[in-house]
C-alpha cells in the first residue's frame, strides 16, 4: 500500500513539477501562467500527450513534434527533483494525518525554491515575489502551528536566526557593492534562517560555501568559459544546503562532528 502511496506521491510531484517549469519560463516574461503551452521555436500549442511530465520529454526523444528543435533537459530535470523532493517530505514526516500539514507547508516551500534555483540559474537573479512569500511563509508558520500564547525561547530563536545569519552577508554586499554577493541571496538567506533556525541555518550556509566552491574550481578547470571572474549563481548553492540540512535534520555540531577534515 505505501509502495503505492509513494508511486502517487511522485507523480503528483512530477506534475506539480510541470507547473513549476511554466512559472520559470513565463515568469517576468509578460506571458499569463494559464495560458496553453507551446514550442518556444515553432509556436505550435500543445496537445494533452505532449505535456505528460517526465514522459512526453522521453519518448519524443527530447524533441518537438512539429519542429524538431530540441526541449530543454530542465523540463524533465524539474519534474523528476519535485517528484523526489515530495516523496523524500513524505519519507521525512510519513503518512499520518496529523503531519499533513506539515508536509503541504513544505511542499509549498521547495516548490518555490526550485523555482527560486532554476530562474536564478536562467537569468542570475532572484524574483522579489517568491523570495519574498518564501521569507514571509518562513517567519509566520511557527506561529501559526503553535499559536502566539504558546511562544518559547526556542521560537524566539528561529525569528533571530533570520537576521543574524543575513548580516553578514548583507556586510559582504555593502562592501563589494555587489560584486561579491547579490542582494537577493542575503534575502533569501533571511528566510532560510527563520525555516532553519540558527544551528541548521548555520550548517546550510557552510555547505553552500563549500559545495560552491568546490563546483566553481571544478568549472574553471574544465571549462573555458567559466574564469576567477565568471558570475556564477549562488542561490541554488543556498538552496541545496537547506534542503539536505531539512532532510537530514544536520546542525552546525552534527555537521563538524562528522565531517572528517575537521575531526
Amino acid at each position: 500500500m505505501e509502495i503505492l502511496i509513494s508511486i502517487a506521491i511522485f507523480i503528483f510531484g512530477a506534475i506539480i513539477g510541470s507547473f513549476l517549469n511554466v512559472v520559470i519560463y513565463r515568469y517576468h516574461s509578460g506571458q499569463t501562467l494559464l495560458g496553453r503551452s507551446f514550442c518556444f521555436s515553432c509556436r505550435k500549442e500543445l496537445v494533452w500527450y505532449e505535456l505528460i511530465p517526465i514522459l512526453s520529454f522521453f519518448i519524443q526523444k527530447g524533441k518537438c513534434r512539429h519542429c524538431q528543435s530540441k526541449i530543454s533537459w530542465q523540463y524533465p530535470l524539474v519534474e523528476i527533483l519535485t517528484g523526489m523532493i515530495f516523496l523524500l517530505i513524505i519519507s521525512k514526516y510519513g503518512f499520518l494525518i496529523s503531519n499533513w500539514v506539515n508536509i503541504i507547508f513544505y511542499w509549498i516551500i521547495f516548490s518555490i525554491l526550485i523555482i527560486i534555483t532554476f530562474y536564478d540559474f536562467r537569468h542570475k537573479i532572484i524574483p522579489d515575489k517568491l523570495v519574498y512569500a518564501f521569507i514571509i511563509l518562513s517567519f509566520f508558520f511557527p506561529i501559526f502551528q503553535l499559536g502566539i500564547s504558546n511562544f518559547n525561547l526556542e521560537i524566539w530563536s528561529y525569528f533571530l536566526a533570520g537576521p543574524v545569519l543575513a548580516l553578514p552577508l548583507a556586510l559582504l554586499w555593502f562592501v563589494s557593492r555587489g560584486r561579491w554577493m547579490g542582494f537577493g541571496d542575503v534575502k533569501l538567506v533571511l528566510g532560510i534562517g527563520f525555516l532553519l533556525g540558527l544551528s541548521r541555518g548555520t550548517a546550510s550556509l557552510l555547505i553552500a560555501f563549500w559545495s560552491g566552491a568546490i563546483i566553481g574550481i571544478g568549472l574553471i578547470l574544465i571549462s573555458k568559459k567559466f574564469k576567477i571572474k565568471s558570475e556564477i549563481p549562488f542561490a541554488p548553492f543556498l538552496i541545496l544546503g537547506t534542503l539536505i540540512v531539512f532532510l537530514w535534520n544536520i546542525d552546525l555540531k552534527t555537521l563538524i562532528l562528522d565531517l572528517p577534515l575537521l575531526n
